[in-house]
């Protein structure tokens, strides 16, 4: 069975980074975009790294320009809002797309595992899916949904 740790993905250096470095971990993969409305988000994503990140957990964050192209479109300018702005230390990975026939092969398993309202498609900035520690796609939160209002889900599977 594919899991999310059979997937590599890029760093903002463009450097290929296998998933499989977080074997065992419960992970929380999210859609980003600087220019959103919702990037208020990077504040309590950060705080849940920060509590948990001790404890087999991680946030991973993948900048993407879909929607309305609100993200930089230098990789660096985002890393920097990131850390700036929310003080952000979870891994950020190289800008993606979610959907389409470039989505990242991730973002076709995230979703394929997930079912969405309506589609499968991701509908906006900021989605989230939540990953077990053993690899497998538990849940998937819309972009209104707020990071501090998984906590209670993320605790039960650490």
């Amino acid at each position: 069975m594919t899991t999310v740790y059979d997937f590599s993905v890029q760093t903002p250096q463009e450097e290929p980074f296998d998933l499989k470095e977080y074997e065992g971990q419960v992970l929380l993969i999210v859609n980003t975009a600087s220019h959103c409305g919702f990037a208020t988000q990077f504040e309590d994503l950060q705080a849940l790294h920060a509590k948990y990140g001790d404890t087999h957990f991680k946030v991973l964050g993948f900048p993407c320009g879909q929607f309305k192209n609100q993200e930089f479109d230098d990789i660096n300018q985002t890393l920097d809002y990131c850390q700036v702005n929310y003080q952000v230390t979870f891994p950020m990975f190289a800008k993606i797309d979610v959907n389409g026939e470039q989505a990242h092969p991730l973002y076709k398993h995230l979703k394929s595992q997930s079912n969405g309202i309506l589609s499968d498609d991701i509908k906006w900035n900021f989605s989230k899916f939540l990953i077990d520690s053993k690899g497998q796609v538990v849940d998937r939160y819309a972009p209104t949904t707020k990071p501090l209002d998984i906590e209670e889900d993320i605790k039960q599977l650490l």
